[in-house]
């Protein structure tokens, strides 16, 4: 006689199992480098030879209001977006709203080869732009044989 129980329905199980393991990292990031679903500002990440390349979808912000910072390798982009004025009477309801407003904070973990001592931010048309340099360390070389 064995000691293991076998449910009737071994593949509810497995649905059940994977339904408890969605719940319990709902609230977390798929990779270590990306936010959740909907994080504001969305966020592209790529990297050259000498850079990490962070460009910050962040439209109808005053570049004035938005903070960067990098402390123990993680780079913090906070500001807020204030509400617009709405242009229509005041007898319209609103019942659907998709623009983001209020305070925001979006991390992003940099890779060990970032340089935090090389960092520029600029915004233009809508996008804020970060430039984390690389360690020398880090960059490919060619090396001689003789």
């Amino acid at each position: 006689m064995s000691n293991f129980y076998f449910p009737d329905d071994l593949f509810g199980e497995f649905d059940r199992l994977q339904r408890q393991m969605s719940s319990l990292f709902s609230g977390f990031p798929t990779s270590l480098r990306s936010g959740p679903l909907g994080a504001f500002p969305p966020v592209n990440i790529g990297s050259t030879d000498d850079t990490i390349e962070i460009v910050a979808f962040a439209p109808g912000l005053d570049p004035a209001a938005i903070d960067v910072s990098i402390d123990k390798g993680l780079l913090t982009i906070s500001g807020e977006r204030k509400p617009t004025a709405p242009q229509t009477r005041e007898e319209t309801r609103s019942y659907a709203q998709e623009r983001f407003f209020g305070s925001f904070r979006r991390m992003i973990e940099l890779p060990q080869t970032a340089d935090p001592d090389k960092v520029q931010a600029r915004y233009a048309d809508g996008c804020l732009t970060i430039s984390v340099g690389k360690r020398e360390a880090s960059k490919p070389r060619a090396i001689t044989v003789q």
